[in-house]
């Protein structure tokens, strides 16, 4: 355990150049199956991908969906986490939480039950024993900070010796009460011309991220940047304006970074954005990192005002990051095509 701490601990975001040409770290992502346009939105059938298959799905890659109980609308979401497991499990399974309740908040719902599963632990081994006792300690932590009751009050086990070197693996359910169905926020971009704006902060931090460890071929990094306070607050502020109904749209910020979500955002009205990056953090941090609390909202100009007073009243940050296209993608004032071209099998 010890020896994987310390070869995590080496990585250094100075060691990595920042990309040339954006086109070209795009292009390469795209064909990674836990980021192409295919995987996120196949519905298992026979029909080419494409804007019309996409449909204005209310949901994206999280698994998010529906269920009526007895007139009760509830949702459900399933999550996994397997990177880096073993090194900091109760961080681990506190940001597997938490981006399953912010997804949830994003869509309109109040998150209330969570229950975990540890696969490929081998409790008899001290290193499973780590694992089961950091995740159990980041589950009771987490579920006591967004006011979650957990299934059966444990972590349930599964292990399979015959199954060879698989990493160990945490999968949490989620569910919550959706209370009002009209209220529902969905990750598409509904309007050329409305704003784009981030909630949360950027940050130099690529740590186990798609970009590092598919394009750069770097598996050894640290967990993605993570602070469950700043997760709370945001969290809590999306909920209100999703009440008073300032928002749009509202994705968090997930595979593939800030670009990716920005891409799944608009692939199914084949619509656009033309965003500006932050002069004081490095490209690629702030297009392809996965640092947790972000959250990309759509507002148009009419609720603006009120949305920016709302969020500057609750001090939580935020910035604006442009505006929706008609179907084109820029990125400080760099034209990369037009979103059909982004969509796999089109």
């Amino acid at each position: 355990m010890s020896e994987l701490l310390q070869k995590e601990n080496v990585f250094n975001i100075d060691s990595i150049p920042e990309p040339a040409n954006l086109e070209d770290v795009i292009y390469s992502l795209m064909v990674n199956p836990n980021l192409s346009s295919i995987n996120y939105f196949n519905d298992f059938g026979e029909s080419n991908i494409s804007p019309d298959v996409i449909g204005d799905s209310e949901t994206d890659e999280s698994g998010l969906f529906e269920i009526d109980l007895n007139g009760n609308k509830m949702v459900m979401s399933t999550h996994a986490f397997h990177h880096h497991l073993q090194n900091d499990p109760q961080k681990a399974t506190e940001i597997l939480i938490s981006r399953a309740a912010r997804k949830m908040i994003c869509f309109g719902a109040q998150p209330t039950t969570v229950s975990a599963f540890l696969y490929h632990i081998n409790f008899a081994d001290p290193n499973g024993q780590f694992i089961a006792a950091g995740a159990k300690k980041g589950l009771e932590n987490a579920a006591a900070k967004f006011g979650l009751k957990i299934a059966d009050r444990k972590i349930r086990f599964d292990h399979f010796s015959q199954h060879g070197p698989v990493p160990p693996t945490i999968i949490i359910s989620m569910i919550g009460l959706l209370s009002d169905k009209e209220n529902i926020t969905t990750h598409s971009f509904k309007t050329k011309g409305n704003n784009i704006f981030m909630i949360g902060r950027t940050s130099d931090d690529i740590g186990t991220s798609e970009y590092l460890e598919f394009y750069h071929e770097i598996s050894d990094s640290p967990l993605p940047e993570f602070n469950i306070q700043d997760e709370i607050r945001i969290q809590h502020a999306v909920k209100i304006l999703n009440e008073l109904k300032l928002i749009e749209s509202a994705s968090p910020v997930g595979k593939g970074g800030l670009f990716f979500t920005l891409l799944r955002a608009a692939i199914p009205n084949e619509l656009g954005f033309d965003i500006t990056t932050a002069a004081e953090t490095r490209i690629d941090s702030f297009l392809f990192g996965e640092a947790m609390g972000r959250i990309l909202v759509e507002v148009s100009a009419e609720k603006e005002d009120e949305f920016v007073d709302i969020l500057t009243g609750l001090k939580v940050p935020f910035f604006t990051l442009g505006h929706i296209t008609k179907g084109e993608i820029r990125i400080d004032d760099q034209s990369l095509g037009f979103v059909d071209k982004m969509t796999v099998g089109a």
